[in-house]
This record gives C-alpha cells, structure tokens and sequence, in this order.
C-alpha cells in the first residue's frame, strides 16, 4: 500500500501544478492539493519499511492525511459551489474542479487504505 501511496502523492502534486498554472499562476491556493501530495510522498516513502510496526504507523499517518484531505476538498467545493450560487455568480470551474478531483482521489484512496487494513487483519498479519 505504500507504493500506492506514492502514486497518489504524485498524482495530487500534479493537480496542484496543474490547477495553479492552469488560475495563470494568480493563486497560490490551487497547490493545496500538491501539499497533500508531498505529505503523502513524505510519509509513504517512510512507510516503505521491513519493519512492520514502522509500516503500519505510517500508513496510519497516510490514511489520517488522506481522510483529512478528502473531507476539507469535498467541504471546500461544496462551500464554493453554494457561496457563489447564493451571490448569483457563475463559481470558478478550475478550482471547483480541483477541489472535487482531490476529495475524489482522496475517497478512492482512503478506500483502498480501509480495504487493505481490513484483508490484513483478516489474514493476520497484524
């Protein structure tokens, strides 16, 4: 699950890239998703261990950031979403884009952590 973390990682510092070149480099908001990225890579690569309590303490740590991720990105594009229909206006599409594209990798992979916690446990290796 590790090296699936850091396939994540990677693809959330490239929609943090994407979204900040994409608002013309004007808002430095757009790279919180490559925040979350370089957390997740920070935290998977140490999760990369022989050591197993080392492994299941920071996959913990990834889940946690991922579950934090997706709930804030979800917030975050609803928020948005109301706040500018409520004022009339047409919302940003770019960074309600961004905002859903994060809270929908982050679901997938919040998902695939619980399933992997949960095929551990079963066949006991924790």
């Amino acid at each position: 699950m590790a090296k699936v973390t850091l396939i994540f990682a990677g693809l959330l510092i490239a929609l943090g890239l994407v979204g900040y070149v994409g608002t013309g480099s004007q808002h430095p908001t757009a790279l919180i998703p490559a925040g979350f990225g370089v957390l997740l890579g920070i935290f998977g690569g140490l999760a990369i261990s022989p050591s197993e309590a080392r492994r299941k303490l920071f996959m913990h740590v990834n889940v946690t950031i991922g579950l934090i991720a997706f709930l804030g990105g979800a917030a975050e594009g609803v928020r948005g979403y109301v706040h500018a229909s409520s004022a009339g206006l047409q919302p940003d599409m770019i960074a309600l884009a961004s905002k859903l594209t994060m809270a929908g990798l982050m679901l997938i992979y919040v998902i695939l952590c619980v399933r992997s916690f949960i095929a551990a446990r079963r066949s006991g290796k924790v």
